[in-house]
């Protein structure tokens, strides 16, 4: 990262939308133009993840239904993954199907047990329109596959079944956020 910015140090910290929020209900558009708008979401997105000390976040949890997230994410060995991804497409998603830990920032404080595969690849493009293919294992493939959702209008108690996803459900609709 030596010589360049600091990903979000020009951005600015953009409103979190919440779960019952119809954004994130809905499936996001491709992005069509790449110029200085499209740079500063980005920026934008950077700077409200690290607020919220998030490790992704997509377009609509800041209530823009573009096709882009933003992810600073450790894999199981703690490799630190840094980047953005704008028009991305789940190309792969296998290996062992791991039921771990998920949350989300449009869910704050909650988190269940979701069923996610281990290795994910997402291709794509960056800001600037450069083609990019990222390949994530273990945390960081669920960052991956758990935007991925988001951009599709899918949140992670979509997910879940049964009694798992009563309990996130009756905890968000005590939770006072969504007072």
């Amino acid at each position: 990262m030596r010589n360049r910015p600091i990903p979000g140090s020009s951005g600015l910290v953009r409103p979190m939308r919440l779960l019952g929020d119809p954004v994130l209900h809905t499936p996001c558009e491709p992005v069509s133009d790449f110029g200085p708008a499209l740079k500063q979401l980005v920026e934008d997105m950077f700077a409200t993840m690290y607020a919220a000390h998030g490790v992704g976040l997509a377009a609509n949890q800041v209530g823009v239904g573009l096709r882009v997230f933003v992810y600073d994410c450790p894999d199981d060995e703690d490799v630190r993954h840094l980047g953005h991804i704008v028009n991305p497409r789940l190309v792969e998603a296998d290996g062992v199907t791991v039921r771990g830990p998920e949350g989300c920032l449009s869910l704050p404080g909650l988190e269940a047990g979701t069923l996610r595969h281990d290795r994910a690849v997402v291709e794509g493009t960056t800001a600037d329109g450069e083609q990019v293919r990222v390949e994530g294992s273990g945390f960081f493939a669920r960052c991956l596959l758990h935007e991925c959702d988001h951009l599709e209008g899918i949140v992670y108690p979509d997910r879940l079944t049964g009694r798992r996803r009563a309990k996130v459900l009756r905890a968000a609709a005590r939770a006072k956020w969504m007072t």
